[in-house]
């Protein structure tokens, strides 16, 4: 076998719009089977991307012999209790973000991981972008000499009450559903947890949804500062500052897959940006990548880009901001 055999649980617009049809266009990825609490939804979502199996639950997927693997895009408080459904009927598991809940909620994968042998991963897809990588490479290198800071921003504008993101019983809120990527993109760089953190939160007086989050993160060798907002006008940036150099990355998280996309490196430090190069990377659809990656990780036996340790430990990040914004004090991680 040279491919994963994949279906889909639920048909969320994040996996019809993107996920799906990016992984359909993959080396080492198929799509042949998509579930649904309604069966008429995986009909019409079958039918407009080809896949041949559509499922009226999500039972009836996971029974599915033909399935190697499972997509999980549905909504927070669904992730962990499907993909150990997955993972016990045998399917190995790619999870949307936040891996779940909670950090308890998630390290429930641990233990479900180790029982059922399957691969369980995390699915944020920054990791295998082209951009994410060379940044990394950069920074490995010593590119801007000891990496010191990190700042950035992503925000979006939602104010739908219907949706998901603006619902509490669902996870929503602007930490679970983006602060999560700045987290991750910080003990990535640093390569470390950090040693305490601190949280502002605004909430939101109808849905009760953080709306605005910002947050410190202390680290070893520095610190990381970011805000999001689901209720700002939409902004995504991040920076790199070390000693001797800068990094920045143009629309980090939601990269055009059609359209050539860039880092800017300045190791001059003018303040006009005259030294500062820019370095360009050919459209791709990181949804893609992401898949074949994992793919190739079940296929080789190798590890899955985020594992599930990784994916505990930024939970455990996420629940010390807010214990943080409620409390007004520093909060260190818990250890996992």
């Amino acid at each position: 076998m040279n491919t994963i055999r994949w279906g889909v649980l639920s048909t969320a617009a994040i996996g019809l719009n993107k996920v799906i049809p990016a992984m359909q266009a993959g080396a080492f990825s198929t799509v042949d089977a998509i579930a649904s609490r309604s069966l008429a939804r995986s009909l019409a979502a079958a039918e407009a991307l080809g896949i041949a199996r559509a499922y009226g639950s999500y039972e009836e997927l996971l029974e599915d012999p033909e399935i190697d693997a499972i997509y999980n895009p549905l909504p927070n408080q669904l992730h962990v209790p499907w993909t150990i459904r997955a993972a016990e009927a045998g399917k190995h598991v790619l999870c949307e973000k936040p891996l779940g809940m909670d950090a308890a909620d998630a390290a429930r994968l641990l233990e479900v991981e180790r029982r059922t042998g399957v691969k369980i991963g995390e699915a944020f897809m920054v990791r295998t972008a082209p951009q994410w990588v060379r940044v990394e490479q950069l920074l490995r290198t010593g590119a801007i000499g000891r990496l010191l800071s990190i700042v950035g921003v992503f925000s979006y504008h939602n104010t739908d009450p219907e949706n998901i993101r603006n619902r509490l019983d669902s996870g929503g809120g602007a930490l679970l559903d983006i602060g999560c990527y700045m987290i991750h993109a910080a003990r990535h760089a640093f390569a470390d947890e950090p040693l305490r953190v601190v949280g502002m939160i605004d909430r939101d007086p109808q849905s009760g949804v953080d709306r605005l989050t910002s947050a410190m993160l202390e680290f070893a060798a520095g610190q990381a500062i970011f805000t999001c907002s689901t209720q700002m006008i939409p902004c995504q940036r991040i920076q790199f500052f070390g000693e001797a150099g800068r990094i920045e990355i143009e629309i980090p998280f939601n990269m055009p897959p059609d359209r050539v996309t860039r880092i800017f490196l300045d190791t001059d430090g003018d303040l006009f940006g005259s030294e500062v190069t820019t370095e360009t990377f050919p459209a791709c659809d990181q949804y893609t990548l992401q898949g074949d990656v994992f793919s190739r990780a079940i296929l080789d036996d190798a590890p899955v880009p985020v594992p599930v340790f990784d994916g505990v430990r930024n939970m455990a990040v996420i629940d010390a901001v807010f214990a943080s914004a409620r409390n007004g004090r520093w909060e260190t991680p818990q250890r996992f």
